[in-house]
């Protein structure tokens, strides 16, 4: 017997049309009339909205003060450093001229070129360097923690909303510091910041590493990832941070006076998130029905749905869901008044369920005359069958919410780190390595010996179109035999299909 979904295709027929479909239903986002770009609706900028809210008091907590840099980059700027003009090159979007005049055919054509080209910020830390040298002379100006919410704006031609579109939405974390060693831990305690957000917000394991010079940010010293696992098996980079070394430093000038009065150069870095993570979030855990939110990052805790056969009953009722709805809003949860929404649209009870199973929304409660007569409510969760009710009295329910939800958060994150676990293995052989990237119906994280030599790893990337996504930092160091080439190797790293 054939199981109606909400979703078609389902995960199984075709899961990147299934992602679509899912983004489609939940009223999320949808692509632009501007060729790359996407526009997020207001369901899906509600799931960005709170992830700014909780990472901005994080990175606040730490230190770091929000500034905002301009979109226009000079040309100049990107030439100063060669390897990081070189690796974002052919991304660039570039304005060349300054207005508007009307031809002889009635055509507006662009006039007024520029002295000098313009870049459309595709990451800032050219011009963010360049008011860095202006704010810092003295070692008393150090450590500088700078963050800015902005668009980034690179010329993607296969894109896929919110996970590769032209323009997107990001933070990025720019600091500059005395050392060395004060530089790497800002990287270290960055990644680890997005490591936990995560998991504690997005219920989405990860996993930290350290990219291969091939996968490194152009112009970093190292550059370091969360890597998660998505239910088709392939990993998504859902956030980096960089250590810049002096490279950034030297081609802005930033500069300070050292306490014994010597002129040094500052060490850099710089971090990242974006609009991305609600990629994650879908493919992380989403089903055949629709899209699931983890509680504390979703756009609404609980919908109310009000039940009415007639006209008779209406006033009732709704009397009755708008109490419910005062009492439940004055309830806390992570910190947070829940937001709960009371469903007052004139269509079928089935018709308005449905639309909010898709929505993900991880509380729905119906109440109609036959409830308010029992004293009782209907309560279903997101995260199990929309079949199973609980019952229950509003009393009891104001009580319990916030455990519930919370049960909810930590049931979705268990269920996505046994998926990680399950579809994590440790390989050997070559054969082995062939094989389990051999179709769609495998694959996952492969953790394997690697010579540290960038031929291997292209040649691993040529015949299976697998990438390492990381060093893992918190596995141990191993000695093993490449997975390649049988050269000697002291630690493992992942192999993945991505993103």
């Amino acid at each position: 017997m054939t199981v109606k979904t909400a979703i078609q295709p389902t995960r199984a027929e075709n899961y990147p049309e299934w992602y679509l479909s899912v983004v489609k239903a939940a009223d999320l986002a949808e692509h632009s009339s501007v060729r790359g770009c996407m526009v997020i609706k207001p369901w899906g900028y509600s799931i960005w909205e709170n992830i700014q809210r909780v990472l901005d008091g994080q990175f606040k907590a730490t230190g770091h003060q929000n500034a905002y840099f301009p979109l226009f980059i000079p040309l100049s700027y990107f030439q100063k450093e060669a390897e990081h003009v070189e690796g974002f090159a052919k991304e660039c979007a570039v304005v060349t001229h300054h207005r508007l005049e009307m031809n002889k055919d009635g055509k507006l054509v662009p006039a007024g070129e520029l002295e000098e080209p313009l870049i459309v910020r595709p990451t800032s830390e050219m011009i963010i360097g360049d008011s860095f040298s202006k704010w810092i002379e003295s070692y008393r100006d150090l450590p500088l923690l700078i963050n800015q919410w902005a668009n980034i704006v690179r010329w993607e031609m296969r894109t896929r909303v919110f996970l590769r579109t032209a323009e997107f939405l990001w933070q990025e974390g720019h600091t500059a510091h005395a050392t060395s060693q004060e530089a790497e831990q800002e990287v270290m305690k960055m990644l680890r910041l997005y490591s936990d957000f995560c998991q504690d917000y997005l219920a989405m394991p990860v996993i930290c590493g350290e990219k291969t010079a091939s996968e490194r940010f152009p112009g970093a010293v190292a550059t370091y990832s969360i890597e998660a696992m998505m239910q088709d098996r392939k990993a998504l980079q859902a956030g980096t941070s960089h250590f810049l070394g002096q490279n950034f430093a030297k081609s802005c000038q930033i500069r300070y006076k050292s306490e014994q009065g010597s002129l040094e150069y500052a060490w850099t870095t710089s971090w990242g998130v974006t609009t991305r993570l609600i990629g994650g979030l879908i493919m992380t855990h989403s089903d055949d029905d629709g899209l699931v939110l983890p509680p504390r990052i979703a756009s609404a805790h609980v919908v109310i749905l009000p039940i009415i056969h007639d006209e008779q009953t209406r006033v009732q009722v709704m009397s009755f869901c708008d109490k419910l709805k005062q009492e439940l809003s004055a309830v806390q949860f992570d910190g947070q008044p829940l937001r709960v929404i009371l469903d007052q649209r004139d269509m079928r009870g089935g018709d308005k369920s449905w639309s909010w199973i898709k929505k993900g929304v991880p509380l729905r409660i119906e109440v109609g005359l036959r409830e308010i007569e029992k004293g009782q409510i209907s309560l279903l969760r997101r995260d199990r069958s929309h079949k199973e009710r609980m019952q229950m009295s509003p009393a009891e329910l104001n009580l319990r919410v916030d455990s519930i939800l919370l049960e909810i958060q930590n049931h979705l994150l268990a269920k996505a780190t046994e998926f990680q676990r399950r579809h994590t293995v440790r390989l050997d052989k070559k054969e082995e390595l062939y094989d389990f990237f051999s179709s769609d119906e495998k694959g996952g994280f492969a953790m394997c010996h690697w010579n540290g030599e960038a031929a291997t790893e292209q040649k691993i990337k040529d015949d299976l179109n697998a990438t390492i996504r990381g060093i893992p930092l918190d596995a141990p160091h191993e000695q093993g035999r490449c997975i390649l080439t049988g050269e000697p190797s002291s630690r493992r790293v992942i192999f993945a299909k991505s993103y």
